[in-house]
Order: C-alpha cells, then structure tokens, then sequence
C-alpha cells in the first residue's frame, strides 16, 4: 500500500546500509527489525510492526557503534534465539555481536517519555510529517560490540548471516562460508567451507527440509546453487553476474529466480521433475584417496558399533566418515576444505577434548598436510546422535595452520625476490608420544613431518593460543623424506627419550633422537611468547640401508622386550625388518642415547609391485598390502619372513592401510583399511577359526 507509508529522517547524512532481520517468535508477516546504517559507524535498530490499511508501526529499539573503517556500514544481521543477541556483517569483512539486553530497556523507558507513550519515532504519513529519529536516539546509548572478528572475509565484505541448529553461519565475497559458534559471549570460528572452484561470490545459505545445505552465488556472469550433499550445480542461470538486485525461491513444486538487468525485470521458472539419475555408490572424493586413519569406534544405544575415520584427497579435501560393521556403509559426517593443494598425509593426537563441548564420544586433535607446504589441525568430537541419518555427529573446529611460505606473502617487494621451494609436499606425519611431563607441559603438541625438499621438521602446537610453529628441522637426507614415525622410549627410572625414524628416496632409514630440541624448543617459546628461529636436529643415531629405492611405508611396533621392531616396504617391492635396542650411553665420547641393532631380515620380491602398507601386528606377525592389490599376511621367524596367507583386494594404486585390534569371540582379529581409488575394509586372525558374523571379510 504506497499510499500508507512511514517516512523517516534517520540521520544528519546520507543512509548508507539496510537490512531486514526477523525477530526470534514472531511471525514474520507481523513484525520485523529494520537495520540502518549512517555516519560514522552508527546503526540504528528500528522496530516496525504490520497494521492493515495504515502506515507501519516504527519504534527505535537501540543504537550501535560499527568498529572505525573506510566503509563502515553493515550488510547483513541476524538475531540469536533466546540469547537477546544480535550479530550483524559489515562492508569491511567483519563480523560483530551486539548485546540486546540494554537496548530493549531504554525503548520500554523511552515510550512513556516521548509523546506521552504514544510511538515514539513515526505517526501516520497523513499528517504530511517526516518524524525524525534525531529528536529520540540521544536517549539511547551508544553500544559496542562485545565481540569483533575483524576482516573475517575479507576486504569485500559479509553478505549475509545465518543462524541454523544453535551454529552462526556467514558468507562473503571470499569464496567461503564459515561455520561459529557463540562461547562466552564471544564468536568462535568452528571452521570455514569452500564450496566449489570458481565460487568466488557467496551471497547466501539455505538449509532444506531433507538436510541439504544450498549455497547460492555468482560464478562470473551466471547466477549459482550448490549443493552441498551431492558436490555440485543444480541451477546455472546466466544474469550478468553480480552487483544486482535478486531474489531465489525454492519449493517442492517449482523453483523461480528473478533479477534485474537493464533495468528490466528478469523471472526463470522451474517446475519439479522427477530425478531420472540413481546413485547406486555416492562417492566419498572427487579423486584419488590418498590417506586414511581410525580415529576410533562410537557406541550407540539400540545400534552395532560405528568405526569413525579420516581420509585424505588429492581433490584437496579431507573427510571424517562412519562406517558401520552390519550395513557396511560409509556416510560422511563432515569434510574438511582449508587445503589449496591436495591432502597427502593425517595424524592424530588423542586426548582430553575441548572443554566446550564435555568429556563423552571421540575427541582428538587431527593434522591434516600435503601440497604447498600447507598443515591444518582440527579438533574433532564425534559423538552418539540417535536422531541424525547416520547416527553419528561430528563437530569440526579449526585450531591452527601454518605454510613455509606464509612469511612470504607479507613481503613487500617479494616479486624482486626468488622464492623458495614452491611447490615444498609434505609426505608423512606423526605426532611425537608422551610429551605431557614434569619437564615438557602438557599444553604444548609437537609434530613430525617429512618433506619434498629434503628435510625433516619438527612443529610445535599451543592449542590455547592456536598457534602451530616451526622448532627445528634438518636437510640430512639431502633427497624427498617419504615417510617419518615417531615413538617413545621410557627406562625403568621414568626417563624418557623421544625417538623418530625418517625415510626417504635413497631407501635409508635414520632414527633421530630428539629429547633434546623439544626440550630446547619449549623453552625458546616461553621466552619468546610462541615465536622462535627453528632449532637445528643433530646427526641422526644410526642409518640404515634397508632398500635399493623409495621407502613407501613404515611401522614401528615395541615388544614386550622393550626392542622396536622397524619394517618398511620399498618401491622394488621388497619388505625389510630390524630389531633394534635403545641403550644409554656411557662416557663422555658416547654420553646420550645408543641404538644398536640386533637383527635384520629382508624380504626382496615379496610384491610385484610397489608395498604402500605394512604394519607390525605382533612380534611374529606381519601385514603388507601393495599395488598389486594384495594383502599379504607373514610370519617372521629368526632370519626369514614367511608367507600365510594372500588375500586380493579391491582398491587400485592402493595409497596407504591402516589396522587395528577387535577382541571378539574370545579371539583376536585384526581390522584392517585400504584407500586407494576407493576404500575397503578387511578383517582376518592368524587362527583357523571363522570370524565372528559382524566383521566383513
């Protein structure tokens, strides 16, 4: 109705923002928040209320102060249900929250003051009035954000805020939408999503009614939406690209956009058809699997047990799934998509979870590294959920991050420069065991990598402060580091030695001993408050040629000795064992630890391809997989390997396996998963007995 409207003098100056928010239990087409923007910062929120045949009922609520920016104006805003919370996107990136407490006691204060209780800000457009909040807002203070996330996508702005299942969603012109969380009146970043490539204009989220998370965006001059259950377009419009007015609408029966271009208003309609495509496997990655770990198993009520795990792509993403020993089924849960290059390796560190979120389910911290010289780490909670699909939740947050080249990209006259090692992989990690000591504390994670360039590093992770950071690193290898494992050795006294074996090209095979930089590396850290010069590793303690080529996989298993056995599997398909023993040195010229080794077997031609798997299941029993795609189960008897038993699986170029340990039946089986072009699981024992009717064989 035009011919009943509201006209508002706001401020002395020019509008510069406005937004629609609706208010939490109240029906949309009644009420509304009217958010604007003017100079300096300032935002007023304005309450306007429907009324049939009159001019809109407007109310000042509260008044809010942007943080100080050239373009300081808000672009979207979302109240938070129950919480009397308002959170708003500006023009320069950021996201802000606002308390509602204050602002809702001054308008009910400011009603009997003004007019004698009457509206307080606008009467009936008969009167030929332009009521003016400049007369009322000075009666309102000024309120700052109790939270601020400067810059949070960038120089180009929030364009919209959404809150869904008690989480904050934003999204921005960055190409990312990003997942919060509300933790002691302070946003927390839980973890960003990047949609598809070329996505590079994220306007707004849709959650559906069946579970699918729409994106909506411009992909240069065409309007899109992304769904993100089955990774792809569903609609491609093209508008023009950006920079205008539209509108999406999505029902069971029909789906319409409209826009404006050239001054013309533009309508696509599209009515439901049935789908004709059946998916017979959904894919868990658009390319190869390149890494796999268990995190570990789910218990739920009225439901077999869930096995929780981790995979890597080279489609550069890296997610967590479930799968169930009766339905044999992978679900995702949730995937990862912080990496610019493809996921070549994962660890996990497990231990207390975060303190949000309570002490039941799966909690650890998972590393996540590979191309570009680029580490993720991620805390993880998985925990029962009979209501979900899967019946399993999974919460993701991102703790820290960290890339050789970062100090790169802040330089000022970096293209005078010759940068080094671009293209710097990481093959392997392994977090370090047992650091939390009386000498070490059990803040502070440290973390293994081996790396393209030749050198082996060490990380040190200060989850409070999410900070990862370089400590020491060395170029002993002088060619790629394929693979590196670290372990723990104790002495009957309680000392504690941190040992780490690096593999690489050449086919050697070093064991470091890395005590002493850790040590050396804490205290650099307290004094510098989490910023230091990498430390130096010494020489390694002993090398051993187990190969004539590329070592592909290792495993270090300990024997109730207190010996370590080392076995490593080559590109020449050859499978190498050695015993060693960790001693103490003793005298000046051999003071520290000594490794001596006992014994070595090897087994050349024990695949006809290269061995990517292998892994020390008992003193006597030993795992390999291979390219050749078989799982081969031997025995290691004093100086030979002896095969038992062959079994040919599914996946090719088989990438890597992980194993573990099921009691069942009164007997021991041994789990085991492959990845590859695909994943599969296996269970086999070393007894003659049939497994038990759950496992999958």
């Amino acid at each position: 109705r035009p011919g009943a409207a509201a006209k508002l003098r706001l401020f002395e100056g020019p509008v510069h923002g406005l937004s629609w928010a609706p208010r939490p239990g109240v029906p949309p087409n009644t009420a509304a928040a009217l958010l604007a923007s003017g100079p300096d910062g300032e935002m007023l929120w304005l309450d306007v209320t429907h009324r049939p045949g009159q001019a809109p009922w407007v109310r000042l609520m509260g008044r809010y102060l942007l943080p100080s920016c050239r373009q300081c104006w808000h672009t979207c805003a979302a109240f938070l249900p129950q919480e009397r919370l308002l959170v708003c996107g500006d023009r320069r990136g950021s996201l802000l929250l606002f308390s509602c407490n204050s602002s809702s006691e001054w308008a009910a204060e400011s009603t009997s003051i003004v007019n004698g209780g009457s509206d307080p800000v606008v009467e009936d457009s008969s009167n030929e009035l332009e009521p003016s909040c400049l007369l009322h807002k000075e009666a309102f203070p000024l309120e700052s954000p109790l939270s601020v996330l400067f810059g949070l996508h960038g120089k180009t702005g929030v364009t919209s805020v959404t809150i869904h299942g008690g989480y904050i969603y934003s999204t921005g012109r960055d190409g990312v939408y990003r997942q919060l969380r509300l933790w002691d009146h302070q946003l927390e970043v839980l973890q960003k999503h990047r949609p598809c490539k070329g996505l590079q204009w994220i306007e707004e989220l849709r959650f559906t009614s069946d579970g699918d998370l729409l994106v909506l965006g411009f992909h240069a001059d065409h309007f899109v939406v992304w769904s993100t259950r089955i990774g792809e377009n569903i609609h491609r419009i093209p508008c023009g690209g950006g920079h205008r007015s539209w509108s999406y609408c999505s029902s069971p029966l029909a789906e319409m956009f409209a826009f404006i271009k050239s001054g013309d208003v533009m309508l696509y309609h599209c009515e439901a058809e049935p789908c004709e495509q059946q998916v017979l496997l959904a894919s868990l990655h658009g390319r190869e699997i390149t890494c796999v770990r268990r995190l570990g198993a789910v218990e739920v009520p009225g439901h077999p047990t869930f096995n929780v795990f981790v995979t890597g792509s080279e489609d550069t993403t890296a997610c967590v799934l479930v799968l169930s020993e009766n339905s044999r089924a992978a679900v995702p849960l949730a995937r990862i998509s912080d990496h610019i290059s493809s996921v070549r390796t994962l660890a996990f560190a497990t231990g207390p979870g975060d303190e949000g979120f309570g002490d039941e389910g799966l909690s650890a911290l998972l590393f996540t590294a590979g191309g570009r010289a680029q580490i993720e780490c991620y805390r993880l909670l998985c925990t029962g959920d009979t209501a979900s699909e899967s019946a399993v939740a999974c919460q993701v947050i991102h703790v820290a991050s960290h890339r050789l080249d970062k100090h790169w990209e802040q330089k000022k006259n970096r293209h005078k420069l010759i940068k080094m090692d671009p293209e710097t992989r990481y093959m392997s990690l392994s977090v370090v065991p047992g650091t939390s000591t009386k000498q070490l504390p059990t803040s502070w994670k440290f973390l293994a990598a081996a790396c393209s360039d030749g050198s082996v590093r060490i990380f040190g992770l200060l989850e409070a402060a999410r900070k990862l950071v370089l400590v020491a690193e060395s170029f002993h290898h002088q060619r790629c580091v394929l693979k590196v494992e670290a372990f723990l050795h104790t002495w009957a006294g309680g000392e504690r030695r941190h040992l780490l074996c690096s593999a690489a090209t050449d086919g050697s095979i070093a064991f470091w001993d890395i005590t002493g930089p850790i040590t050396d590396a804490v205290d650099a850290l307290h004094q510098a408050e989490g910023e230091m010069q990498p430390l130096a590793l010494d020489t390694p303690l002993v090398t051993v040629m187990a190969h004539s080529c590329g070592v592909n996989s290792l495993h270090i298993h300990e024997t109730p000795e207190g010996r370590y056995l080392v076995a490593s599997g080559s590109d020449d398909g050859s499978i190498h064992v050695c015993l060693l023993e960790v001693a103490l040195g003793r005298g000046e010229a051999i003071a520290g630890t000594c490794l001596q080794v006992l014994e070595r077997v090897s087994r050349p031609c024990a695949h006809a391809a290269h061995v990517t798997g292998i892994r020390v299941l008992r003193p006597d029993l030993l795992l390999s997989a291979s390219v050749d795609q078989r799982l081969t189960l031997w025995n290691q008897r004093p100086g030979e390997l002896v095969p038992l038993s062959t079994t040919f699986f599914h996946v090719p170029d088989l990438a890597e396996l992980d194993c573990w340990e099921v009691e069942a039946g009164g007997e021991l089986w041994y789990y085991c998963v492959l990845c590859g072009q695909g994943l599969e699981m296996l269970c086999g024992t070393a007894s003659s007995k049939p497994p038990p009717q759950e496992a999958p064989q």
